[in-house]
């Protein structure tokens, strides 16, 4: 079962990642007034929010992770 717990960490890991790249992309966005890339990289940093999120439910779920 501590398989659940691996994919859990590689999507919180994922997540992270995909979270702090939209940020950085929303905020060139800004600093460009470019309102498609805004949306397009705050749209990529929830994203990575849900699946961070989603990662650390997973193994919070998993019995192994103690």
């Amino acid at each position: 079962m501590g398989d659940i717990n691996e994919r859990g960490l590689e999507n919180e890991v994922k997540g992270t990642v995909k979270e702090t790249k939209g940020k950085i992309r929303g905020d060139l966005g800004d600093a460009t007034d470019n309102m498609s890339e805004h949306i397009k990289g705050r749209a990529e940093q929830l994203e990575g929010k849900v699946q961070k999120n989603f990662g650390k439910s997973e193994r919070n779920a998993d019995p192994d992770n103690g």
